[in-house]
């Protein structure tokens, strides 16, 4: 006997129903849940050279702080714990004007030990408010919100006070750290994502009056290919990043469906080649605060042991 309308009509209501409540738990979890699931992933590079003792990094990024976040701020004091040689700030320190004391709270135990830093867009404007879902469909290139039409952050004042406890700005700038006896070269650009990115490139002759064991790495906010291709061609051995949130709204696996910058969404977290160079992709530990959801994608900061191969 075929079915009367109205059994197929409250089928069909039964179903929709079904999906909005599947739905608005999804969207729960994504927000109260999974979006203070911080962890630590841990990563091994093997690009020192030989004799080498083991060198440990913390890359962090994407922290987009606003005022108010606890679970975030006594994560980042717990990553002192993992007393790195090292830390890597790959940017997008912000994500609200009045977030810097907020930030520096947070910091405060990671700036007691040596650390380069990198700006991202969101350590110059904050965000605006838009679709979160927007970035699902439209491919990313560049910074969509025209300058004048974003609050400008207190960028001065938050590089100040990394300098002032140690850090070394990698604003398009080169440098050098030597580290339990390790000699790190450095080549940083201002954000990609901005198109303000001007590439220092390496020195041959650093370390040639005192050869000893050397490293170069590349260090940048946005992984475009364009980054990543000039910091191969100019001898990195090594590079890291952020940017990505990993794709932050993932499919089951962490399977990322964007990675707002050019590069394969595949490529949005953990390390990857770029030629037989690794690159260290962070998925970072915050969100936009018009956007604060994560799937399938929690925040994270990452350990990277460098060792030799």
């Amino acid at each position: 006997m075929a079915a009367s309308a109205g059994t197929l009509a409250r089928s069909a209501a039964a179903v929709l129903g079904a999906g909005a409540l599947a739905g608005a738990a999804t969207a729960a979890y994504a927000h109260f849940i999974e979006l203070n699931n911080f962890t630590i992933r841990t990563e091994t590079l093997p690009v020192l050279p030989a004799g080498s003792p083991d060198f440990k990094v913390l890359h962090i990024s994407d922290m987009h702080m606003i005022p108010g976040q606890r679970p975030k701020r006594d994560f980042m004091h717990s990553l002192a714990e993992l007393k790195p040689d090292l830390v890597i700030n790959t940017g997008d320190n912000l994500s609200h004007i009045s977030g810097l004391p907020a930030l520096l709270d947070a910091l405060d135990p990671l700036l007691d030990f040596p650390g380069v830093y990198v700006p991202g867009s969101n350590c110059y404007f904050a965000p605006v408010a838009k679709n979160p879902a927007r970035y699902l469909w439209k491919k990313n290139t560049g910074d969509e919100a025209s300058q004048e039409t974003r609050a400008p952050l207190p960028t001065q004042d938050m590089h100040d006070a990394f300098d002032a406890r140690g850090w070394l700005g990698l604003i398009n700038r080169y440098d050098t750290l030597t580290l339990k006896g390790l000699r790190l070269e450095f080549s940083g650009v201002d954000d990609p994502h901005l198109d303000y990115d001007r590439h220092p490139g390496f020195s041959p002759t650093a370390f040639e009056r005192q050869p000893a064991p050397s490293l170069r790495l590349g260090i940048c906010h946005a992984p475009y290919l364009r980054t990543l291709n000039r910091f191969v061609a100019d001898g990195a051995q090594a590079i890291f990043a952020g940017h990505t949130h990993g794709g932050q709204v993932c499919l089951p696996g962490g399977r990322a469906l964007v990675s707002n910058c050019d590069l394969p969404p595949e490529r949005a977290k953990g390390v990857s080649l770029q030629g037989n160079i690794p690159v260290q992709i962070s998925a970072g530990l915050g969100t936009s605060r018009f956007a604060q959801v994560r799937l399938f994608c929690p925040p994270e900061a990452v350990l990277v042991t460098l060792t030799t191969p």
